[in-house]
Formats: structure tokens, C-alpha cells, sequence
């Protein structure tokens, strides 16, 4: 390598000359490629209008509706004339027992659906892809997706007859064992489980489609090379099968949680009345009875705003977790 500065100085000045206009041409061309794609592909453009329309209009246009939560809001004076009252609504909240009650429940209820609904469509995903035979493959899938497709006020209804006192299965099943019958929809120790399992029961089938799909994308060579190494269903199902799914498991976890306050509103409507108000009662409830039956729309805004709030704080330290310790997010 030669030491003459005649040699090597101009050479450099050239290569940092070069890798500016370099650059300048890149962002230039990257501007272009912008337009070049606008126009190659207009038509894909314009069928988002559409899309990009109802966004505007139902989710981001009622956003301006939030402001009543800080307003002494009259429907005779409109969002805009209505005075502000600042925090008010939150501190009535916090100090409402029936909004602390529903809160409470709301906690209960999302931790246990996702403590046992949670896991139940990866085992279902799991116990489909060990099947073998295809005609009772496909039957059990079908019968396990029905639930979903039905219509929530007759999943109510069948639930109601089911757990009946006079006519009931379950109570009917009791008495062969000599135990009373039991009206377990008035019984507030009894809400819980009930609705919980009735969610894994209508929803699991449904929700298992999403692992049965990452789990297709798995690569057959991994199983084939464990096939030759001698490993049973049972190791390749732990050793390959899970762990491949595993990011799609983390995907769905940050998304649950960020559900978790947002318990199934028109099931508990169905199931619940005064009697299980101390178990049932959640706070999509208070919103109704506070903002539909009792006209307090400030109040259930503030509600529903504080929920979307939690909502939010989950799903970001869900997310910043989960991207930490495992490398996998949803951004």
C-alpha cells in the first residue's frame, strides 16, 4: 500500500465526493420510487378509499365524543357547549363502590379466562394435528367451530335451560346422586365458572384455527429428521411442534392481554341479574346502566375511557415484555 499523499489523498477526497452524491441520488430515488409505485398501482390505492373511509368516520370522527368525560355533558347543549369539569367524572368513579365492584369483577373474570380459555385452543390445535384419521379429523373440528357461529342469545338460552332447576341436565345428573337441585344462575358462587366455561366452550374451536395454521407452516423436514432420530409424537410435539408456534402463542398473549378488560359484554347481559350483581357485574355493565339506563354519559365516557386506558398500559408492557425475553412483538 502506497504512503504518497498525491496517491492516496485525492482518492479518498474522490470516494467521499462519490458516496455523497450517492446518497443525494438515493433519497431523490427513493421519492421517485414512491411516485413510481403510486402510479403503477393506483388501483390498489383507490380500493383502500373505501377502508380508509370507515376508519375515519366510525373509529377516529366518534374520538371527538370523548371530551364529554371531562364535561358536565347535557344533550341540550351538544359536546362543544357543554363546561368542562375537569377530572371530576374519575373521582366519582373511584369513589362509586358499585364501579369498584365492577372493576373488581372484571379483573376476576378476564384473569380466569385466561388463566383456562387461554391454553385450551393450543391443546385443541394440538390434539387436531396428532389426528390421523381424516374423516374424524375434520367432524371433530367442525363440531368444536359450531359454537362460535351461534348466535349468543341462543348459547344463552341453551345454557339457562341447561343449568335449570326443574328441566336441567346438570341438575337432572344431581339428583341420580342424591344431591338437591340447584338454581345456579341465581347463585353468585356459581356466575364465574359458568360464564368462563361458556366462553371456552363457544370460542376455543374457533380461536384453535389461527395455531392450526402456524402450526401447517411448520417445516415436515423437522419432523422427518426426528423420525429417523428415533423420536416419538409425544417428543416431537414438545421438542418441534410447540416450539415452532411458540412466537404466534406470544402474538396472541400481548393481544389477550390487552382484551382483559373488555369481558364479553352481551353474555353477561343474558346471564346475569340482581342476585349475581356481587360476582357478576363487570364494568362494560356499569357502562350500560350508568350511560344507557341511567342517561349518565359523562360518567360511563369517563368509564369507558378509563378501560381503554388499562387497555392500552397492557398491551404495552405485554409487548415490552414479550419483546425483552423472547425477541417476538407486535411491533
Amino acid at each position: 500500500m502506497s504512503s504518497d499523499p498525491n496517491v492516496t489523498g485525492p482518492r479518498t477526497e474522490t470516494l467521499v465526493a462519490d458516496a455523497s452524491e450517492a446518497l443525494r441520488r438515493r433519497k431523490g430515488s427513493r421519492v421517485q420510487r414512491v411516485g413510481d409505485h403510486l402510479k403503477r398501482d393506483w388501483q390498489l390505492y383507490v380500493m383502500l378509499i373505501p377502508t380508509i373511509l370507515w376508519l375515519l368516520i366510525f373509529l377516529y370522527k366518534p374520538m371527538y365524543g370523548l371530551q364529554i368525560a371531562f364535561k358536565d355533558y347535557s344533550i341540550f347543549r351538544g359536546v362543544a357547549g357543554s363546561p368542562w369539569v375537569g377530572l371530576e367524572h374519575f373521582q366519582t368513579l373511584f369513589g362509586n363502590e358499585q364501579f369498584l365492584r365492577a372493576l373488581k369483577n372484571t379483573v376476576i373474570i378476564s384473569f380466569y379466562s385466561l388463566i383456562f380459555g387461554f391454553p385450551m385452543p393450543i391443546l385443541l390445535a394440538l390434539m387436531f394435528n396428532e389426528i390421523l384419521h381424516q374423516t374424524f379429523k375434520k367432524t371433530a373440528q367442525t363440531i368444536v367451530y359450531l359454537p362460535h357461529f351461534i348466535s349468543s342469545v341462543i348459547i344463552a338460552g341453551i345454557v339457562i335451560t341447561a343449568f335449570s332447576p326443574s328441566a336441567g341436565i346438570v341438575n337432572t345428573v344431581l339428583e341420580w346422586f342424591g344431591v338437591d337441585p340447584v338454581y345456579f344462575l341465581t347463585r353468585p358462587e356459581w356466575f364465574r365458572p359458568i360464564f368462563v366455561g361458556t366462553s371456552i366452550w363457544q370460542e376455543a374451536g374457533f380461536q384453535s384455527i389461527v395455531y392450526l395454521a402456524a402450526i401447517a407452516g411448520v417445516s415436515p423436514t423437522l419432523y422427518e429428521s426426528a423420525v429417523v432420530d428415533g423420536a416419538s409424537r409425544w417428543q416431537m410435539m414438545w421438542k418441534i411442534t410447540i416450539p415452532s408456534i411458540l412466537p404466534t402463542i406470544i402474538i396472541m398473549l400481548i393481544i389477550r392481554i390487552g382484551n382483559m378488560l373488555e369481558v364479553s359484554f352481551e353474555m353477561i347481559i343474558l346471564l346475569y341479574q340482581p342476585a349475581t350483581y356481587q360476582t357478576a357485574d363487570v364494568v362494560n355493565t356499569f357502562i350500560y346502566r350508568q350511560g344507557i339506563q341511567g342517561g349518565q354519559y359523562d360518567l360511563a365516557a369517563a368509564a369507558g375511557l378509563f378501560n381503554a386506558g388499562v387497555a392500552f398500559v397492557l398491551v404495552m408492557t405485554a409487548n415490552t415484555i414479550a419483546k425483552r425475553y423472547s425477541r417476538t412483538s407486535l411491533w
